[in-house]
């Protein structure tokens, strides 16, 4: 029995010399396989992450956060300008509606305030020149023109109480005013637009009849056109206007 119990122990001292032997080889083994050392093993075959690999993709993170944080910075920052140019645009066109609303109620011709010229010339006026009765009475009351009259030439010379002629049409002549353009090849006068077309004949009338004090068909039909039933037309259109 002392034999055993002396090959037992024997065996455990034995055992225990080795394991304190191995354990410092261990020890240096693991330490050996540092951070650069693993860094050099390809990533597939290893399953731990250095620590500098660690940093790399918080870094990298952040800044991909820091990127995304920022676009959506700068996209309400262009929705909020365009919501401040629209909100600007507006407040100019209503501050536009409200002074032309303002002009149209000041009186402009014999008891007319601008709005109920408008409306009056409109009732008269068709096809092309359809709905410009507003620039006929602005323009009249800037140049000290009668707009029944400045009307009744228009609706005379161009046809315009049905079917306004090809030189409204197509050169924007609404007086049958000879000039500059050569419209069709012709001697009349063209203009590059409706409005400028009805400005420059309301200058016309202004320049060359009511400065010398023709304000009348009467007055002025000598020298307008050769037909002598013109001032009579003309007159009569003018009736036509003012009652409707």
């Amino acid at each position: 029995m002392k034999t055993e119990h002396m090959i037992k122990t024997l065996l455990i001292l034995i055992t225990l010399t080795v394991a304190m032997s191995i354990h410092p080889l261990i020890t240096d083994a693991l330490n050996s396989v540092d951070s650069d050392n693993l860094s050099k093993i390809p990533s597939n075959k290893r399953l731990l992450k250095t620590p500098n690999e660690l940093k790399l993709e918080m870094r990298t993170d952040e800044l991909k956060k820091i990127r995304e944080e920022k676009k959506r910075a700068e996209e309400l920052q262009r929705q909020k300008e365009e919501e401040e140019r629209r909100l600007e645009e507006e407040r100019i066109r209503a501050e536009e509606e409200q002074r032309r609303q303002e002009e149209l109620q000041k009186e402009v011709y014999n008891g007319l305030s601008l709005g109920e010229l408008t409306d009056k010339l409109n009732r008269s006026l068709n096809s092309t020149l359809s709905g410009k009765g507003e620039n006929f009475a602005r323009l009249s009351s800037e140049y000290g023109v009668d707009p029944y009259l400045a009307v009744a030439i228009v609706m005379l010379e161009t046809g315009c109480k049905w079917e306004c002629s090809n030189l409204v049409k197509t050169c924007n002549n609404v007086g049958g005013m000879k000039g500059a353009g050569g419209c069709g090849g012709g001697e009349y006068a063209a203009f590059p637009s409706l409005d400028e077309g009805i400005e420059s004949f309301m200058s016309n009338l202004n320049r060359n009849y009511f400065a010398y004090g023709l304000t009348t068909p009467e007055s002025m039909g000598s020298k307008y056109a050769a037909s002598t039933t013109w001032a009579a037309q003309v007159r009569s259109y003018m009736n036509e206007i003012e009652a409707k």
